[in-house]
């Protein structure tokens, strides 16, 4: 067996465990420089195309982030759903992986912004009850339309070239470890 060769899938390397933290910062980077911006975010798009390229690993670098992200901005109700509005963009892209246009993916990241509020607004309606919310969704339904526009939008420009740079990276990092 390879040097690279996992042997077992469950084993981690230490190359792994510095791609994990290296990509996991690289979004907790883009989501604080983008903070400004109201709901103008590029989670969604490297989400789709961690999980295209690494496949698993996606979910590691994911909750990552998801943690860092919680030291930096605090534990709040806010933070529940990434726990799991994250998860469920990375299972979608699972089901979806087949998919090769950056035009559809474009599509999945827009619907999957529009929809982001009333995916969020699931901890107001289990604390709060319906009346609440239901005026958390519907306060924030000029974000999801911002939101959606915007990951469309940046899906659609940035796929092809980051996806192309992750995959190159992915294929020598993985040529490195088998031909040592």
């Amino acid at each position: 067996m390879y040097p690279g060769n996992y042997g077992n899938e469950a084993s981690m390397r230490i190359k792994d465990i510095a791609i994990i933290g290296m990509l996991s910062a690289i979004m907790l980077v883009l989501q604080v420089a983008l903070s400004f911006l109201p709901n103008i975010e590029l989670v969604s798009l490297l989400i789709i195309l961690f999980t295209l390229v690494y496949g698993w690993k996606a979910l590691l670098i994911t909750y990552t982030f998801v943690v860092l992200e919680g030291l930096v901005y605090g534990i709040g109700l806010w933070w529940i759903n990434y726990l799991y509005i994250w998860a469920l963009l990375f299972l979608l892209v699972m089901l979806l992986r087949k998919i090769s246009s950056p035009f559809l993916w474009a599509v999945v990241s827009g619907v999957y912004g529009l929809s982001f509020g009333a995916l969020c607004s699931i901890p107001y309606f289990i604390t709060g009850g319906i009346p609440s919310g239901f005026a958390y969704w519907v306060q924030g339904i000029p974000f999801d339309l911002i939101h959606g526009a915007s990951n469309f939008v940046i899906t659609l420009v940035l796929f092809r070239p980051i996806y192309y740079i992750l995959n190159k990276l992915n294929k020598s990092l993985c040529y490195d470890s088998i031909h040592r």
